[in-house]
């Protein structure tokens, strides 16, 4: 029987405030997956919420792997797939775009298809439906992306300064993306894409620049956040918080997680943002996790 290959995908967390669908970080906690060919389809998963991910033909990975490769003009064939999961599946934390760019990688593997990580993370976007998620799995460190008239995507890898820290704190509940996206209104105003433009391009400046004096201004956003705030418990509070040491907060991709900027030594100010959810009745999970410097990995 031919020998395991294994990929290892981080999570991610998008928008960062104000760069709705443009802007994420990888995070170092992984989806790794062990895959090889077989005489039936066997999926096995352990880990972080394993009990929610399919272990049959409607395991994500197995389905966008199977769509892959049809795409390619070919068959995949069947594989016995070992998953082992750290990142939290719907929580805001890139757990489908993992999947999906884990699946591209699979069927790129087995098939020998060639794929670059610039086909991949086009390929990515496309079935993910917007880039941001799935550039920082593919890429790693701060991205910031696109998808240009013809569908095709464009990402461009940032350095998170070294003075610069994050934490992810994540409540006990799920809140499911496209519900989160339906909350969203269908048209905004000119005044309010001019503030997101304007704090989205000043959040690049300070990233790319390591400049605190842009915090927490550069975190601002009147795109998507007020809309969800009515769904996450405390999170206009937690917007708002302002603390030594404390950059900003902001959503982690729809919710329910949120996504704290500190300067490094203040990794302590996560615990104000859980105590805001505790009030609200919700416990919360500080997660052991930083900035991912590498994109996905075939070991």
């Amino acid at each position: 029987m031919a020998a395991f290959r294994t990929v290892r995908v981080p999570a991610s967390s998008a928008n960062l405030g104000p760069g709705f669908d443009a802007l994420a970080v990888a995070l170092s906690i992984y989806l790794t997956c062990h895959f090889r060919p077989a005489g039936r389809l066997s999926i096995q998963v352990s880990g972080r919420d394993a009990a929610l991910i399919p272990t049959g033909e409607t395991n994500l990975i197995w389905r966008t792997a199977v769509e892959a490769a049809r795409a390619a003009g070919s068959e995949l064939p069947p594989l016995e797939i070992q998953i082992e999961n750290e990142i939290p599946v719907g929580k805001g934390l890139g757990s489908s775009a993992a999947a999906i760019v884990a699946a591209l990688v699979v069927a790129d593997s087995v098939l020998d298809l060639g794929w670059s990580r610039e086909r991949v993370l086009d390929e990515a976007a496309k079935l993910e439906g917007h880039p941001d998620n799935v550039a920082a799995c593919i890429l790693g460190s701060v991205v910031a992306s696109a998808m240009d008239r013809q569908g095709c995507a464009h990402a461009v890898r940032l350095e998170m300064p070294n003075g610069f820290r994050v934490a992810a704190v994540v409540p006990n509940y799920e809140l499911p993306t496209a519900e989160m996206r339906a909350v969203l209104p269908g048209a905004y105003s000119s005044a309010d894409a001019v503030f997101n433009l304007q704090r989205a391009v000043l959040l690049v400046a300070a990233l790319s620049t390591g400049d605190r004096r842009a915090f927490p201004t550069a975190l601002e956003d009147r795109i998507h956040q007020p809309y969800r705030s009515g769904v996450v418990p405390g999170l206009e509070e937690i917007l708002a918080l302002r603390a030594p040491g404390l950059l900003g907060c902001a959503l982690s991709g729809a919710g329910p997680a949120v996504l704290a900027f500190l300067e490094k030594g203040a990794e302590s100010c996560a615990e104000l943002v859980r105590q805001i959810f505790r009030r609200r009745g919700l416990e919360a999970e500080i997660l052991e996790a930083q900035v991912s410097s590498e994109g996905y990995s075939v070991l």
